[in-house]
């Protein structure tokens, strides 16, 4: 078994691990580890922006109340203070890196979303995301002490043993190169998990195909606690059908006053009577659900011929280009959508430095679990928390660079054979089909009982597969999904009320009396 030195690890090079390592450029020895190519993330496909208190009409005590808000009780109120005060200040260094945001005038322009209570989403057109990757990567290409490996898929942490305290702590991880076959273990003395999300564990998600939980996996295996799995945002607008990577309609053109409506014209209202277009995903989602379970259609539409042609190029030219592609005249023809998967707000319990539960564990991004997120994530949010925590885990890390490794304990591969792809790829779609139909937008009881004991059966079954077997990419992605899928389950089985992102047809009632709280479960 090869064996490699490094000072950090960081697994994943969306905008949590790439600012994580700029912020640590020229003080260690930084290895990025991604296990497709460098700009392949979440954040890349992020449309919306980022959401901070940059306008005149807008104060840090607005975005904390709406942030609260749409997280249905269970934020954490000191995590939000941290994310909203601190939040300006990354976004300023990132244009101060040369991020090109869209701008009115000398000062930035500044979207509205679903849940704002003001004009307050930072953004660069509807391509924000891969603006934001461009910079990160554009900034660390001048940093010699920065190595990032494309293809390169870790598999499960490195445990070792503190010499000080005794404890078991994170060494490094154990790595596959995807191009060469080669397994590698990267010593590390602090791992930042940066992996990002889970979406690829539904049927239909605007996640890309390497968004399969591996960092929750990993750490939940390792013995890190993670928490809130339950709650998987569902965005209500992608572009119908959405198979594959479903492509998203961002909420910022509902922000532009588009509307959702029924395909016989009729607009989508709340049960009070109101419009939805402005209102926060969960209950968007839902009401779209609802909708779609009454009429039978296959989609509702959003109109949007309120906005001028050109207007609707210029702001959207990436969805609008999509939309044509598909034969779609916006705005003048409405666009059909449909929820999809979209982020999840739990993740590995960290505290305001992004510590896990485990020694030598760091996680930052749509994989950590900060308290921020609460039952349900504010649009636009998500690039902010990323930016926020993974600064202060940069902070963090450096102050405690000289805490060693300790001696590892890996596990020992098993020998190779011949790949079952096929096999593996039915179980993965069975999967999918599985969780949409049990443990999506809706869920109960039985069907989720029902979910649990096929899923473990799942997961049994592809370990074994692995303890036969050298790691292959397709079946350690299978094995990650297996095992979140179950964490998500769990968790959701635990809360028998209906809050946020989690509904509950047999327990339709929020409680806060016995439910408000996180649904944490201890790592192995």
């Amino acid at each position: 078994m090869t064996s490699r030195a490094t000072d950090v690890l960081v697994i994943g090079s969306g905008i949590a691990g790439l600012s994580f390592a700029l912020h640590l450029a020229g003080r260690a020895r930084i290895t990025v580890v991604t296990k497709k190519q460098r700009a392949d993330s979440n954040t890349n496909y992020a449309q919306g922006g980022i959401a901070a208190v940059l306008g005149a009409d807008d104060a840090p005590d607005l975005h904390i109340r709406d942030t609260l808000a749409s997280g249905a009780g269970l934020c954490h109120p000191d995590a939000v203070e941290l994310l909203v005060r601190e939040g300006p200040a990354r976004v300023r260094e990132l244009v101060e890196w040369g991020a090109r945001f869209s701008r009115e005038g000398d000062r930035l322009a500044l979207g509205r979303e679903g849940g704002h209570s003001r004009r307050r989403v930072v953004h660069a057109a509807d391509y924000t995301g891969r603006e934001i990757e461009r910079t990160l990567l554009d900034a660390l290409a001048r940093h010699p002490d920065v190595l990032l490996l494309e293809d390169h898929l870790a598999l499960d942490l490195l445990l070792g043993t503190d010499p000080a305290s005794g404890r078991r702590r994170c060494a490094g991880a154990r790595v596959l190169d995807r191009t060469t076959g080669e397994v590698v273990d990267y010593r590390a003395r602090a791992t930042l998990l940066a992996s990002g999300g889970l979406g690829q564990v539904y049927r239909h998600t605007t996640n890309p195909e390497i968004a399969t939980g591996d960092g929750v996996a990993m750490a939940y295996r390792a013995g890190a606690d993670v928490a809130n799995l339950e709650f998987v945002q569902f965005h209500p607008t992608a572009l119908y059908p959405a198979e594959g990577r479903a492509f998203l309609i961002s909420e910022a053109v509902r922000g532009e006053g588009a509307v959702l409506r029924r395909i016989d014209g009729e607009p989508l209202r709340d049960d009070a009577g109101q419009p939805l277009s402005l209102r926060t995903r969960d209950v968007v989602a839902r009401a779209i659900y609802a909708a779609l379970a009454e009429t039978g259609d296959p989609y509702v539409v959003l109109d949007a011929s309120h906005l001028a042609p050109a207007e609707f190029e210029a702001r959207f030219p990436v969805i609008s280009a999509e939309c044509r592609a598909r034969g779609i005249d916006v705005p003048r023809e409405p666009i059909p959508v449909v929820p999809a998967a979209h982020y999840a707000c739990g993740g590995v319990v960290t505290d305001a430095d992004g510590r896990t539960t485990l020694p030598g564990l760091y996680a930052a991004g749509e994989v950590a679990c900060t308290g921020v997120h609460g039952a349900n994530r504010l649009a636009s949010n998500s690039l902010l928390e990323a930016l926020v925590y993974s600064h202060r885990a940069a902070a963090a890390v450096a102050a405690e660079l000289d805490v060693e490794a300790g001696d590892v304990e890996p596990p020992p591969p098993g020998p190779p054979r011949a790949h079952d792809l096929p096999r593996i790829e039915a179980l993965r779609r069975e999967l999918q089909a599985l969780m949409w139909a049990d443990a999506g937008i809706a869920r109960s009881d039985a069907r989720l009982a029902r979910a649990e004991a096929r899923l473990r059966r799942i997961r049994d079954e592809v370990a074994a597969e692995l303890s036969r077997e050298a790691p292959w990419a397709e079946l350690v992605e299978l094995r990650n999904l297996a095992e979140v899928a179950l964490l998500i389950v769990r968790c959701a089985r635990a809360r028998k009320e209906s809050r946020g992102l989690h509904y509950n047809v047999d327990h339709p009632l929020r409680d806060d009396a016995r439910f408000g709280h996180d649904t944490v479960i201890r790592g192995e």
